[in-house]
């Protein structure tokens, strides 16, 4: 679709061209040098200049991505005759039957598979509201050739994060408010004019990167009356320098997971972050909602990988002047940055720690004989600082569940299978009804993974915990990317499904997970809910707690034709947000607050915190430009 620019983009000549130049340390004069890199002294650093990565991601999202659900297009879980199926060629499971996941549907949902809601069709140019800006506005943003466009599809794409309820309003119904414009900057200079203007005219600014949020933080605040720009940054996808001597990248905020991991590794290196988005999301979105991966215990979480940032606000840019590993110099404002949610301003570059790539990786499984051995037995490696890059432990609902997703082994196969599960279930006695799975990924030197693994079966082994293969270790990390893609196809068959996290001491972690369970499970009794999921997995290990990952799903055709499911669902999660916070939990361990978790935020934090955050807000941003009312709803008229 055409930008209103008028390809006003292929003339540009601004400063970003500044920025594309390579910064060569051994070619630059000192003094030149010095003022390039902020007074830092690279004289010896073996650096490289810019990389520009080609994204996946095309700038029309819609070439290539859903309109209305998760992922690429080319990619679904669907059903033909009653065998699930999951096309495409971009993921191992691609092209393959899983002949076992109807049956667990139908009698743990109770769908009928003779029973599907298509959703609604791709709207019409003249289904979408009037954009609502001023033509003064839009001749400045053309005027200083950044590229924009007012157009009804490209602001409906930006209006919207990952949420049950935006997969639920696109398949069927409208948003009450999308953003009016949508901006493409490329380069840090083109983010401080556009907020420059947007100051000027008094308009809102939301930030949008990848577009996988599950808070609501991208949505547009239904009240506001002033004009809403989303500032895309998609087109801020380049690795500005690389330091080899020091193992730091420092890369434009808009480049998705995938792009950089993959530019990365061509230079031998990695960031090691993986959160189970990282194929669309982008490193401002893990900077800004404070994300984690699921290799942190050899890599770290993103405020642990972040070195420093390049912070575009209403009153200035906020930047360190240094490049060091530590500093004690009063508060560390990355911290203002880091879980800002784009309420304080736009995250336009960062520096990030870097790796060389692991020589060596393998997969691992555990099998234990109920989730409380599993817990056990976690909290041991944690206690003993032996976690390898990736733990996670799924209950027995969820293990199952993932047994479904699995395709027809063959005769060899099933002899397999059968022995194996005579060895677990009449030799060890364990019971398929309690029995749950551990995976586990080593990286690293080749003989380092052994000796890890030789440790940590050995710990497994004092809580009943049997080693149960590479392959079903590999299988279970391969779900984490596809399982997003389920939810869109339960909608057809009436099942609202959602995912929620926290995180909680261990000594509260198997509490916290029975009083979860049991509150949605008398909540759905109560409301007639007949058939339903619930499961839970711990995700992360930390020295002092966990990070517990729910899922949640119900059929909604028991409720009464006046109830609302998407209601009901909301008010279900709610109720399970209390028992967290009850059950010792926090908010939000990594998908952030947004609006959706908004209410709980001053618990959280205190209201002396809430005061400390309005007041840093009001001296970065007194008008309220950014004002896409996460973390805490702020007038403008209070400021």
């Amino acid at each position: 679709m055409k930008s209103a620019d008028d390809g006003t983009e292929k003339m540009k000549a601004t400063a970003c061209s500044a920025v594309e130049q390579p910064r060569d340390s051994a070619s630059e004069p000192q003094q030149q040098q010095q003022q390039a890199v902020c007074s830092i002294d690279r004289s010896c650093v073996q650096r490289k200049g810019v990389k520009n990565v080609q994204s996946v991601i095309p700038r029309n999202r819609l070439e290539l991505l859903k309109w209305n659900g998760w992922g690429y297009k080319d990619s679904m879980f669907d059903v033909k005759g009653d065998i699930l199926y999951f096309t495409g060629k971009r993921y191992p499971i691609g092209n393959q039957t899983l002949p076992y996941f109807t049956d667990w549907a139908i009698n743990k949902l109770g769908i009928d598979v003779n029973r599907r809601n298509r959703a609604q069709p791709l709207p019409k140019p003249s289904d979408f509201p009037k954009a609502k800006v001023e033509t003064a506005f839009l001749s400045e943003l053309k005027a200083l050739r950044i590229s924009h466009s007012i157009a009804g599809l490209d602001r409906l794409v930006r209006a919207h994060g990952q949420t049950l309820h935006d997969a639920f309003i696109l398949r069927e119904g409208a948003f009450e408010r999308i953003p009016d414009v949508v901006v493409w900057p490329e380069c840090h200079e083109d983010v401080v004019r556009i907020v420059e203007v947007a100051q000027k005219y008094n308009v809102v600014v939301i930030p949008f990167g990848g577009g996988t949020s599950v808070s609501g933080a991208v949505s547009c605040p239904i009240k506001e009356q002033r004009t809403i720009l989303s500032l895309d940054t998609s087109q801020m996808n380049r690795i500005l320098w690389i330091d080899h001597g020091n193992l730091v990248a420092c890369c434009e905020s808009g480049i998705i997971g995938q792009d950089l991991e993959r530019a990365l590794q061509a230079q031998g290196y990695t960031t090691g972050h993986e959160p189970d988005s990282y194929e669309f999301s982008s490193l401002g979105g893990w900077v800004a909602t404070r994300a984690s991966g699921m290799k942190k215990n050899t890599y770290g979480n993103i405020e642990e990988l972040l070195v420093s940032v390049r912070f575009v606000t209403p009153t200035g840019v906020l930047e360190k002047k240094t490049q060091v590993p530590r500093m004690s110099c009063g508060p560390d404002f990355n911290h203002i940055v880091l879980g800002s949610e784009g309420t304080l301003g736009v995250i336009t570059e960062a520096t990030i720690k870097i790796r060389p790539l692991p020589p060596s990786k393998k997969y691992g499984s555990i099998v234990f004989p109920d989730f409380e051995s599993g817990v056990k037995c976690l909290r041991e490696v944690a206690r003993q600082r032996l976690q390898p890059s990736s733990i996670r432990l799924m209950d027995n609902e969820q293990f199952k569940f993932g047994q479904t997703l699995r395709p027809p082994p063959g005769y060899l196969g099933l002899i397999i299978d059968g022995l194996k599960r005579m060895y677990i279930t009449k030799i060890k006695g364990f019971n398929v009804d309690t029995m749950c799975v551990a995976t586990l990924v080593f990286e690293g030197q080749k003989k380092d993974i052994e000796h890890h693994e030789k440790k940590i079966y050995a710990i497994a082994a004092n809580f009943n915990g049997i080693p149960a293969g590479e392959k079903n270790g590999e299988r279970g990390y391969m779900l984490t990317f596809v399982i997003a893609y389920i939810r869109d196809l339960a909608l057809e068959f009436n099942v609202v499904a959602e995912s929620f996290e926290t995180s909680v001491p261990w000594d509260r972690t198997i509490t916290l997970c029975k009083n979860v369970k049991h509150r949605i499970g008398e909540e759905c009794k109560t409301l007639g809910i007949d058939h339903y999921f619930i499961s839970c997995r711990v995700t992360q290990t930390y020295d002092v707690g966990s990070c517990v990952y729910f899922y949640f799903g119900f059929n909604w055709t028991s409720l009464p034709e006046t109830s609302d499911p998407l209601s009901v669902y909301e008010r279900l999660e709610e109720m399970a947000r209390d028992e967290i916070l009850a059950s010792g939990g926090s908010l939000s361990h990594h998908h952030g607050v947004g609006k959706l978790r908004a209410k709980w935020f001053c618990g959280q934090v205190s209201p002396l915190g809430v005061q400390l955050y309005s007041a840093t807000k009001k001296q970065l941003d007194p008008k309220n430009i950014f004002a896409c009312g996460n973390l805490v709803h702020i007038p403008s008229s209070s400021l």
